[in-house]
């Protein structure tokens, strides 16, 4: 994809013609916002793609005592600010594109909550579902020594991501420890507390979207206590967040997995889904009526929380979304096209660049305590977290209100600015 094909579908193109490649929506995004800020053309140059992607092949001994071999990815965004950070996920679908987008995403975030990183994203193309705990392991391990000669504490930090958790990421530092010859837990963030980890880290991603809804919804003068919500996603943060809100007073009426949805207007059970729920998020295969993810996503409520997967709601069924706040919880489950269509509508749309941020902060909260070797109480690093997010809500609705531009738009001008001027200052542009 060239330069001018970008320009041209950030014009009006963009508005006739929908992509669902998560790279080229992401590049889509970057160039306008650079435009907008008046940046040179050399800026997107630099920021329309990784500036590192490794791609390796990772061989496994299975327990049936054959060799499997599993590809895996890691790109490096943009080193110009420091280190590049970010999950390594475990999926059957995976492809370059969108390893690449999520990393620029993570530079995205990084950016938004000023921190000293640039974005990374990394992943094996596998199903842990089908995989028994010592493949998990030795697959873990095998990625790690692939990956060893371009990551570390002053490189490249992983973290967790979708079907990884932190005892993956304890056999990758103990993994990454042994080809170093000491121990590096700053190598890694995730990781179980005794060995190392943060406070609040488990729950970070899901505790900063929740700070984002809150944020969204004083915006909007709608009380929380009451307000009737939908989750699509139950995994690690959709459970999260509906454990979260429901706490705090929302009434949640839709939960989903990837098998189906359950809706009841008069609001879930959701101490009883949560402690049905399996490690892998999914819980309505226990109940009868279930609806499709498609048909809840439809349903009225106040805020609608995409916890799910990419491109959920699109051109085709931003039209029939009843909700008047959207918080992202997922990465893009909404569409360029879809994103303006509800901008028109007046429904406000937090974006995952933003409400997603929770994650990566409290890795670097962790990556700091690591290198420091003091560790920071739950009460503290809440604390610093919810001032973070609250302070990057605010930024960047200030600019969304003077630059008349939505929420999504605004964000990724506060994203790409520290990385284009410490690459002006380094002299890459």
């Amino acid at each position: 994809m060239g330069k001018n094909d970008v320009t041209n579908s950030a014009g009006e193109n963009d508005k006739d013609k929908e992509t669902l490649n998560l790279l080229t929506s992401t590049q889509i995004v970057i160039h306008d916002a650079l435009q907008r800020l008046g940046l040179p053309e050399a800026a997107f140059e630099l920021l329309r793609e990784p500036v590192r992607m490794l791609h390796v092949r990772i061989p496994v001994r299975m327990d049936d005592g054959s060799v499997k071999i599993f590809s895996g990815y890691r790109a490096q965004h943009n080193d110009s600010v420091g280190p590049t950070i970010g999950g390594v996920r475990f999926h059957p679908k995976i492809n370059d594109d969108d390893i690449k987008a999520l990393s620029m995403w993570m530079s995205m975030k990084c950016g938004i909550a000023d921190l000293p990183f640039g974005g990374g994203k990394g992943g094996i193309i596998c199903n842990p579902r089908t995989l028994s705990f010592g493949e998990l392991e030795r697959l873990s391990r095998g990625y790690v020594r692939s990956i060893s000669q371009i990551v570390g504490p002053t490189k490249d930090i992983p973290a967790p991501d979708m079907y990884t958790n932190s005892q993956i990421m304890a056999w990758m530092m103990d993994e990454y420890s042994r080809l170093r010859k000491f121990d590096s837990p700053g190598f890694i963030t995730g990781k179980p507390l005794v060995l190392g980890g943060s406070e609040v880290r488990e729950e970070a991603g899901a505790l900063g979207a929740a700070i984002c809804i809150e944020e969204a919804a004083k915006l909007r003068g709608l009380p929380i206590k009451g307000a009737r919500m939908i989750v699509q996603g139950f995994g690690n943060a959709g459970s999260y967040i509906a454990k979260f809100m429901h706490k705090s007073g929302a009434i949640i009426v839709g939960i989903s997995d990837v098998y189906g949805a359950l809706y009841d207007p008069d609001g879930l059970n959701i101490e009883y889904l949560l402690s049905r729920r399996d490690s892998f998020g999914t819980v309505t295969s226990l109940f009868d009526g279930t609806i499709t993810n498609e048909e809840l996503l439809e349903q009225e409520c106040d805020i609608l929380v995409p916890a799910a997967i990419s491109n959920q709601i699109t051109a085709k069924n931003a039209q029939n979304i009843r909700a008047k706040i959207i918080v992202e919880a997922a990465n893009g489950p909404t569409t360029n096209e879809a994103t303006r269509i509800l901008s028109e509508r007046g429904i406000l749309l937090v974006p995952d660049v933003l409400a997603g941020a929770g994650g990566v902060t409290v890795s670097y909260f962790e990556w700091v305590q690591n290198k420091q070797g003091f560790y920071w109480d739950e009460e503290e690093v809440a604390t610093k977290l919810r001032e973070k997010m609250i302070s990057a809500f605010h930024q960047i609705n200030e600019i969304s209100i003077r630059s008349h531009v939505n929420l999504r738009t605004a964000a990724y001008m506060v994203g790409v600015r520290k990385m284009v001027e410490a690459s002006e200052f380094r002299g890459w542009i």
